[in-house]
C-alpha cells in the first residue's frame, strides 16, 4: 500500500547541518506527514508533521533550527537540520497519518505508515 525509506542520515559534528530524506511508493498527497526521532531509553517523539494543506508543526526543541517540507511531484519528504547539538542524536523515522483530515497530528498512533529509520549523531 505505503513505503516509506528514509537517507541522509550520519555521523557530524556539533553546529553542522544534515539534510532526511524520505522517498514514499503509493499515494501520500492526502496525508500529513511527519519525522519522528527516538533516543535511547527515551520514548519516540514528534520532530516536525506537514498536513496535505502545507500547515506545519514543529516541537519546541527544534524550531527555528528545523525545517520540513515535501514535494507532492516527486512524492518526497525532507527535514532540513541546521545547528544540529548533541542532544539532536537520535534514530529519525519518516511516518504517514492516511486519516488525518488535514489536521497535523502528534500522536505516534496516528500514524499507520512508518519508515526504517536513519541514525544521525552529533558529536560534541
Amino acid at each position: 500500500q505505503v513505503q516509506l525509506v528514509e537517507s541522509g542520515g550520519g555521523l557530524v559534528q556539533a553546529g553542522s547541518s544534515l539534510t532526511l530524506s524520505c522517498s514514499a511508493s503509493g499515494r501520500v498527497s492526502s496525508s500529513t506527514m511527519a519525522w519522528f526521532r527516538q533516543a535511547p531509553g527515551k520514548e519516540r517523539e514528534v520532530v516536525a508533521c506537514v498536513t496535505s494543506g502545507g500547515t506545519i508543526y514543529y516541537a519546541d526543541s527544534v524550531k527555528r533550527r528545523f525545517t520540513i517540507s515535501r514535494d507532492a511531484r516527486k512524492n518526497t519528504l525532507e527535514l532540513r537540520m541546521d545547528s544540529l547539538k548533541p542532544e539532536d542524536t537520535a534514530v529519525y523515522y519518516c511516518a504517514a497519518d492516511t486519516n488525518a483530515w488535514g489536521r497535523t497530528t502528534t500522536r505516534v498512533s496516528s500514524y499507520d505508515y512508518w519508515g526504517q529509520g536513519t541514525q544521525v549523531t552529533v558529536s560534541s
